[in-house]
C-alpha cells in the first residue's frame, strides 16, 4: 500500500470532517454516522482536483499537519456556531425576562435540555441560514480556505486569543441585538408595574406582573421575529470575517 497517497487522502478528509462535524446543517453531531461520512467523502472528492497535498510528508510530522487542518475547519465551521449560538442567547434572554426559562426541551442539535424558547431561535436561525444559502458561503470559505493556507506545517499566530475574543463577543453582539426589541419593551412593562404597585397597594402584583409580562413579551416576540432573518443575513458576513481571521492564525 502506498503510504503517501493513504496519507495524502487522510488530510484532505480531515478540514471537510471538522465543518461537518461542527457544522448544525452539514451534520452535527446527532446525525447518523453514514450520512457524516459520506458527505465528507463528498467533499473531499469534490476538492481533490483544486487542493495540492504535499506528497512527502515525515511520519513524525503528520499529526502536526493533522492537528493544524482539524484546528483550521474548526474555526471556519465557528462562523455558523456563532450565529446559532447568538440566536440561542437571545431565546435564553427572552425566556428569562418572560418567565419561561423553566420550560425545556431536548434540543435536536446538541441533545441536551435547553430553554423553550433558546431552542426556537436556535432552530429558526439554523432554517434561516439555509434560506440565505450560508450553507453555499461555508463550503466557498472551506475552498478558499485551502488557497490561503495549503496543507502543510504551519505556524501559530500571536492574533489567536484576540480572534478566539472577537468570535465570542460576536456572540453576545448578536444575542443582544436580537433580544433587544424585547427586553426594551419589557422593561417598560416592569416600569407599569412598579408605578402600578405605588397607584393600587392592593392589587396582587407578582401575580399580575407575571401575566402582563408573559402576555407582552409573547406578543412582542411574534412581531420582532421578522426581523431575525435580516439579522441573520446582516451578521454572516461578519462572523465569516472573523472566522477567517482566526483560521488564518494557523498559517
Amino acid at each position: 500500500m502506498n503510504f503517501a497517497a493513504v496519507a495524502a487522502l487522510a488530510l484532505l478528509l480531515v478540514r471537510p470532517s471538522m465543518l461537518v462535524v461542527a457544522t448544525p446543517f452539514l451534520g452535527a453531531v446527532n446525525a447518523p454516522v453514514q450520512a457524516r461520512v459520506g458527505v465528507t467523502l463528498i467533499l473531499a472528492v469534490i476538492l481533490a482536483p483544486f487542493v495540492a497535498v504535499p506528497a512527502n510528508l515525515p511520519f513524525t510530522g503528520l499529526a502536526i499537519v493533522i492537528l493544524r487542518e482539524a484546528a483550521i475547519g474548526l474555526a471556519i465551521a465557528l462562523a455558523i456556531q456563532v450565529l446559532i449560538a447568538g440566536a440561542d442567547f437571545a431565546g435564553q434572554f427572552i425566556g428569562f425576562q418572560i418567565g419561561l426559562s423553566l420550560g425545556a426541551l431536548i434540543d435536536p442539535q446538541s441533545g441536551v435540555r435547553n430553554n423553550v424558547l433558546a431552542l426556537l431561535y436556535a432552530n429558526l436561525a439554523t432554517v434561516i441560514c439555509f434560506s440565505i444559502d450560508a450553507h453555499h458561503a461555508l463550503l466557498r470559505a472551506l475552498a478558499d480556505s485551502y488557497r490561503a493556507l495549503p496543507v502543510g506545517f504551519g505556524g501559530l499566530d500571536p492574533s489567536l486569543g484576540a480572534n478566539v475574543g472577537r468570535l465570542l463577543g460576536l456572540v453576545f453582539v448578536i444575542g443582544v441585538r436580537i433580544a433587544a426589541p424585547i427586553i426594551a419593551v419589557l422593561l417598560l412593562v416592569e416600569i407599569a408595574i412598579g408605578l402600578l404597585s405605588r397607584v393600587a397597594p392592593s392589587l396582587n402584583v407578582i401575580t399580575a406582573g407575571a401575566s402582563a409580562r408573559a402576555i407582552v413579551g409573547l406578543l412582542v416576540m411574534a412581531a420582532a421575529l421578522t426581523t431575525l432573518p435580516g439579522l441573520v443575513d446582516r451578521y454572516l458576513p461578519t462572523v465569516l470575517h472573523a472566522a477567517a481571521d482566526m483560521a488564518g492564525a494557523f498559517r
